[in-house]
């Protein structure tokens, strides 16, 4: 039997904590939206799924030397993002080339990373866990220390029927809980559903939304998930190449992939190498096309447009009301859940 996961619109409460916890439970997928692209019949969520799965998430357990998880560079307050640094920071102090993007609706996205270098989401957090830039470790290492734990041993027996705990399972746990992470109740939203009014302010921004960024920022994930380049320029230090690391194609050389502009306003910093601290830095680089450098991709060298200070903070505006509190400040995606 299957229990619909109901999503409270007014807290943005999942309500998977309150379902049989031996129940399957239906993905919730808001009205409007894509069918998503995620296999859940290769990994049904349950309630103790997502359990599981969440105190992997936050458990530093699975990185070299237990100083490090997944959460250390996804926090939920900041949109699982990270926020201190302009690029991740992993073990031994290590720094990485790339910001750690937020984490949300990630059920309908067909790849992952700014390279898409990971085709799956059940396969997603192996390039995290064994980066050494990241968590440092490998996979042996961390079965061997989960199976050591006897709370876990029993977490995965109820959720996949074995103590023998595997890669894949390990694997699908860490995805049934990011794959529920939807947010999709932000003012933006409840403007759509005609149960709030915009202010005239965020009816301007939304009109030069729609007017030049939604081309690549497309309603209502705020992403067409393809790869370009936006006119930053290169960021020497970095040396990152983007998707060509990827396909190995010229053309694909420095190309990355657009994000969701979903909980804009909390996921700081900005662009893949975190260059941009403030919204208002971003939204002035696209406001003037003329200023972009080398490489921009061909749609965008045709954009003959420039923003004036009163236009941005109109387009400022609206990009405030696609910010979802419901799903930021959710005690069922928290950490202090599992401590309570």
């Amino acid at each position: 039997m299957k229990t619909a996961l109901l999503i409270v619109l007014s807290l943005g409460l999942c309500a998977l904590a309150l379902v049989d916890p031996k129940e399957e439970v239906d993905f919730f997928v808001p009205q409007g939206w894509p069918k998503p692209r995620y296999n859940f019949e290769n990994n049904p969520l349950s309630p103790e799924g997502f359990e599981l799965g969440r105190s992997l998430f936050y458990d530093p357990i699975l990185s070299k030397d237990s100083t490090v998880s997944c959460a250390s560079c996804h926090l939920q307050y900041t949109a699982f993002a990270h926020v201190d640094h302009p690029t991740s920071h992993g073990v031994d102090s290590r720094v990485g080339k790339r910001n750690a993007p937020g984490l949300m609706n990630l059920a309908w996205a067909p790849y992952f990373h700014w390279d898409g270098g990971a085709l799956s989401l059940n396969g997603q957090a192996v390039n995290p866990i064994t980066h050494p830039d990241e968590m440092g470790s490998d996979l042996a290492t961390v079965l061997s220390k989960l199976k050591r734990q006897k709370d876990y041993a029993s977490a995965f027996k109820k959720v996949f029927g074995t103590e023998d705990i595997k890669t894949h399972h390990v694997l699908k746990a860490l995805a049934q809980f990011t794959v529920s992470l939807v947010s999709y109740n932000s003012k933006y939203d409840q403007m759509k559903r005609k149960e709030v009014q915009f202010s005239e302010q965020e009816k301007k921004g939304y009109a030069l939304f729609q007017q030049h960024c939604n081309q690549c920022h497309r309603e209502p994930l705020f992403t067409n998930f393809e790869f370009k380049a936006n006119g930053i320029g290169l960021n020497l230090a970095l040396v990152d190449s983007g998707r060509a690391n990827i396909t190995g194609k010229d053309k694909d050389a420095f190309l990355f992939r657009v994000p969701t502009l979903r909980n804009v306003e909390y996921s700081f910093p900005y662009m893949h190498d975190g260059r941009f601290n403030k919204l208002k830095e971003v939204v002035g680089h696209y406001a003037q096309p003329a200023d972009w450098n080398f490489p921009i991709s061909s749609e965008l060298q045709k954009k003959k447009y420039s923003m004036n200070s009163a236009q941005q903070k109109d387009l400022l505006a609206f990009l405030k009301t696609l910010t979802d509190r419901g799903f930021l400040f959710n005690p069922n995606f928290s950490y202090f859940s599992l401590v309570k």
